[in-house]
């Protein structure tokens, strides 16, 4: 088939990568466009769109997918089909209906749960212990549309959401290029959603990630876990801001009260509102990632200090 890619973030290359590594034609990306980046702001194309650079594909930068001038030039491009991985922007039913096939989107959830920006992010903070992707028919609804295909994958007990996502993005791809080999060949058959087990996962805020010490460790390790790399789960100590990688809950442990660190000559430990929970990396504002220890010596913790 003649295929427009639309896809935006890093995790949409591995399906960009298997699509042209089929029998399909792909003519043109549509991307978000450039933004400022880096301390001097200087616009940046998109990861989608820098790989579809290398390759001397067009690429397509709409600000907006309603914008009149991008669906001229969409329905010049004549798709059969549009895939799509992580775009970032809302289609309008006017460009919907450009190509034959529609647009068919790769979500990271097996829907209907987690319908919405950051299902990756929600699954690895509400504990569920299994996940996957769904491949669907994009329409107006928020990720409402019949599903062609899903996969499943288990939440592994240290999963970030990064290492989550990456796992999902290329298992993904290849969920993809086969949905739209069956589409070619008429066989493929999407099925509606259930009007059960539906869920939303809106994108994670700053505040989401700040780390709630009064939780038990399950949910502290979780909520560090389902924010990293992003948002960035933060803490704060002496009213400055502290950025935090995955930590592992510590049985056995001394009792602390929530928040309150104890710095051993192996470990940095926090309380919680069950047992503490062994401090991984941390990062001061302004600088580099460091382990625990090394950042607890560097700032001389007093007895009973805690995060907040």
């Amino acid at each position: 088939m003649r295929l427009v890619f639309a896809g935006t973030p890093e995790v949409a290359l591995p399906s960009l990568d298997a699509i042209a590594a089929s029998g399909h034609e792909l003519v043109a990306v549509v991307t978000r466009p450039d933004a400022p980046a880096g301390r001097g702001r200087r616009l940046l194309r998109s990861p989608a769109g820098a790989w579809a650079d290398e390759r001397g594909i067009e690429v397509l930068t709409p600000e907006r997918p309603r914008e009149p001038e991008f669906q001229a030039r969409l329905r010049e491009l004549a798709p059969d089909c549009v895939p799509v991985v992580a775009y970032g922007a809302l289609v309008p039913p006017t460009a919907l209906e450009i190509p034959k096939h529609g647009w068919v989107n790769l979500h990271f959830s097996l829907l209907p749960a987690w319908r919405g920006a950051a299902p990756v992010q929600h699954a690895v903070l509400h504990g569920d212990e299994v996940t996957g992707a769904s491949v669907f028919e994009l329409e107006a609804g928020l990720d409402t549309g019949p599903v062609y295909g899903t996969l499943t994958d288990q939440i592994r007990f240290n999963d970030t959401s990064g290492d989550l996502l990456g796992r999902l993005a290329h298992e993904g791809a290849g969920l993809l290029v086969a949905v739209l080999d069956a589409i070619e060949a008429g066989t493929a058959r999407a099925h509606p959603q259930p009007h059960d087990g539906i869920s939303l996962a809106p994108k994670l805020t700053a505040e989401d990630a700040r780390v709630r010490w009064t939780d038990p460790a399950f949910a502290v390790d979780r909520r560090i876990r389902a924010c990293t790399p992003a948002p960035g789960a933060w803490t704060t100590l002496r009213e400055d801001r502290l950025k935090l990688g995955p930590v592992r809950p510590v049985a056995n442990a001394p009792h602390l009260e929530p928040g309150e660190l104890r710095v051993e000559r192996t470990q940095v430990l926090a309380g919680t509102a069950t047992t503490p929970v062994q401090l991984g990396e941390v990062r001061a504002a302004g600088k580099k990632p460091m382990a625990a220890t090394d950042w607890a010596r560097g700032m001389r913790i007093d007895a009973g200090e805690k995060l907040a």
